[in-house]
């Protein structure tokens, strides 16, 4: 009879630490934080490089992804224009490459680290084996001069090259310059981190509610509303993660166009 208690203990007390157990298990699940998403490397892929100006990389200034002065926002001249195969109408601005020279004499042993900063237009009055190097279908690098220098002597014009996406590092939080006026507020997105692209924006002031905005051009994005007097809050979404982040009160109430206003969250 006392066996037969203490069998029945025992199973009765296994019962309730499985049930206690599974029960943890399951809490965990429903509650356990989702984790930020980090950007990893992709594999090397081939694909050819130019460069463009000269030393100073003076000429890469500006840039159909709308950076500005490259040295004051950051980039330096470790910067690249993409050709349109690549750049993808601008949600490519920002993303960040190593390059390294293969197949030719001129390589150096060095590897660049790039940003996406410019569009290497089509050129159709050339072929694309000759001089139209940044034709589509072509997968092409027109590297700033002191980048190409890196991985190749200049005198080599054109090189053959291994390229891969690599996460962005970037130091502090976002960064939004504004344009527009009164009804239209154009906003770059610089200073972006992990993957470096953008997909979709969002605004918020303390006003209105979430104000979704249209893509304009580069790494730019727009929108039409009377936000004069507010503090401006945005969200983002990256373009390769589909992560999502939200910068809360990133410009003050008494914001004004022509500034450049810096968040402190940052993707990785």
């Amino acid at each position: 009879m006392a066996s037969f208690q203490r069998s029945t203990m025992f199973c009765l007390f296994l019962m309730i630490t499985i049930f206690i157990t599974f029960g943890s298990v399951l809490a965990g699940a429903a509650y356990a934080p989702t984790g930020s998403t980090v950007y990893r490397p992709s594999p090397w892929t081939l694909a050819h490089a130019t460069f463009y100006g000269d030393e100073s990389a003076s000429s890469t200034m500006g840039g159909a992804c709308g950076y500005g002065n490259l040295m004051t926002n950051g980039y330096g001249t470790n910067t690249a224009a993409l050709s349109s195969t690549m750049f993808n109408n601008g949600y490519a601005c920002g993303q960040c490459y190593q390059i390294r020279c293969v197949q030719s004499p001129w390589c150096s042993k060095g590897i660049a680290t790039v940003t996406a900063t410019n569009l290497c237009p089509p050129n159709w009055s050339e072929d694309s084996n000759n001089g139209g190097w940044c034709n589509p279908p072509r997968t092409h690098f027109d590297m700033a001069k002191p980048a190409f220098m890196q991985i190749a002597q200049w005198k080599a014009g054109i090189v053959p090259v291994m390229y891969r996406r690599v996460p962005c590092v970037r130091q502090g939080g976002l960064r939004f310059s504004f344009q527009g006026n009164g009804y239209w507020l154009l906003v770059y997105v610089m200073n972006v981190g992990g993957a470096g692209d953008i997909q979709s924006m969002w605004v918020k002031g303390t006003k209105t509610a979430w104000i979704s905005m249209s893509h304009n051009w580069g790494a730019s994005y727009q929108a039409f509303a009377t936000l004069g007097g507010q503090a401006l809050s945005f969200r983002l979404t990256s373009y390769t993660t589909k992560q999502t982040i939200t910068a809360y009160n990133v410009a003050p109430a008494n914001w004004n166009i022509g500034l450049t206003y810096q968040a402190n969250v940052n993707f990785h």
